[in-house]
């Protein structure tokens, strides 16, 4: 980066974005800020749900004799899912963590 100019991170809510650790970084590097997305919003969190049904559906239950067998089900499982995909309906309705202005982080310094 140039120097002067601001970094502007977007990351999800993990608290680990938000340890003592990265508090003390960002005041003593005034020019990086930190957006969070709104909680439970990220795609990352439809991917973790896609890990999870595979987890759910495919190894909780299965047996497996080997990585290659365990690879062969899980692909197997997909290829099945894919025929008849059932996409995720993404809703949240807890209102106390919808973004309001009040919950907005401003840009340090603005």
């Amino acid at each position: 980066m140039p120097r002067g100019k601001e970094i502007h991170l977007i990351a999800d809510n993990l608290s680990a974005h938000k340890t003592q650790r990265v508090e003390q970084f960002l005041a003593a590097h005034p020019k990086v800020h930190l957006h969070y997305t709104a909680t439970y919003s990220s795609w990352l969190n439809q991917v973790e749900n896609w890990f999870a049904k595979i987890e759910r559906d495919v190894i909780a239950r299965g047996v497996f004799t080997s990585v290659k067998d365990l690879s062969r089900k899980v692909k197997r499982y997909i290829r099945h899912y894919n025929r008849a995909p059932k996409p995720i309906k993404w809703t949240y309705r807890d209102p106390s963590n919808r973004i309001s202005m009040d919950t907005i982080s401003h840009v340090r310094g603005h």
